[in-house]
């Protein structure tokens, strides 16, 4: 049997969950089409009894068609433009980055959470949410069900930014004649892309600044992404170091994210694309593609997710996921008022 008649039905079943959760998630892009896809998997799977036909499809959607959605999701990023305008914030973003892993890793300690989910929800929270943990979860080889918790409390951390953040920046007084201040904190302390859209924009809408608010924020964000490429990096180092000491044979050269090369050589692809005159219009399909095969993908963790286990041992993460959000916030607001732009 080939590889397409092992794996045709499982993808057939992705795709069936993907294209109704993309929609929906245009529809209601505070929750966007990831969750859906989640959330509609874990229903279907509870109505499969048997997934043996369909599971090569599956487990190839979810692990790979995942690595292919990171890679496409360097389209998106053209660097001049994103080291250019993000400089700014560079000292924001390092510094919420390095809260939230802190945070995650002594509460992974103290209160005993496990260790992937707790580099899930600390990667996700301090850099660009789904994206983050779509880059992440292979390279520590995080299983389906670790993956649908952190995109679970990603999720419920971006519907509260979204609806909350843009009435507390106007309760804390930012500037509501420019969106500068807005944008920088919403791109810094909202964890995915989706939800820092929206409350942009609200802020747009709000104070009638057309789109300086959403440009502002979404720049910043784009910033933020580039921190998948360390951060993959130093954590297949450490898996590999870890591994080593246990004895066990595993080298970084077998367990290296190679697909983040090719992140980053799409994102060099586009920046000298558009240097030389290409417009960035061009890449657009390709980064739709990208944000698709999320969907995809997260269909696949849904239908290999114990939605029964996932509410019962969602306590601590959720808690987690609280005190990420709340340093990220708190440090974010902090170093704008240092740094003059608040």
């Amino acid at each position: 049997m080939n590889f397409f008649e092992k794996t045709w039905k499982g993808l057939a079943v992705c795709l069936a969950i993907a294209v109704p959760s993309w929609y929906l998630g245009k529809l209601l892009p505070v929750v966007g089409g990831p969750v859906f896809a989640i959330l509609i998997g874990m229903g279907v799977t509870l109505l499969l009894k048997d997934k043996t036909q369909v599971q090569p499809g599956i487990t190839f959607t979810s692990k790979k068609i995942l690595q292919y959605a990171v890679v496409l999701l360097g389209f998106g990023l053209n660097l001049s433009v994103v080291l250019e305008t993000g400089k700014q914030s560079l000292p924001i973003i390092l510094s919420t980055i390095t809260v939230s892993l802190v945070i995650a890793y002594i509460l992974h300690r103290v209160m005993h959470i496990p260790g992937k989910i707790s580099t899930l929800v600390g990667v996700g929270s301090s850099i660009c949410g789904g994206s983050a943990i779509a880059a992440t979860a292979p390279v520590i080889e995080a299983d389906d069900e670790e993956v649908a918790q952190a995109i679970s409390v990603i999720f419920l951390f971006n519907i509260l930014a979204a609806i909350l953040f843009p009435a507390f920046g106007a309760l804390i007084g930012f500037d509501t004649h420019s969106g500068q201040a807005f944008g920088i904190f919403a791109g810094t302390a909202v964890n995915d892309t989706s939800s820092v859209t929206a409350a942009a924009s609200t802020w747009d809408s709000l104070y009638h600044l057309g789109s300086a608010t959403l440009d502002k924020a979404v720049t910043v964000k784009l910033t933020r992404t580039l921190a998948i490429i360390p951060i993959t990096l130093v954590l297949a180092f450490v898996r590999a170091k870890n591994a080593k000491g246990e004895g066990n044979k595993v080298s970084f050269k077998k367990i290296f994210p190679f697909f983040i090369l090719y992140f980053v050589g799409a994102s060099i692809i586009t920046t000298v694309a558009v240097s030389l005159g290409v417009p960035a219009e061009i890449f657009s399909p390709l980064k739709t593609l990208s944000k698709f095969f999320i969907v995809m993908a997260m269909g696949a963790i849904g239908l290999n997710t114990n939605i029964v286990k996932l509410v019962r041992t969602g306590g601590k993460p959720i808690f987690m996921g609280a005190c990420c959000w709340a340093g990220i916030t708190g440090v974010s607001l902090t170093l704008q008022r240092i740094l003059g732009i608040w």
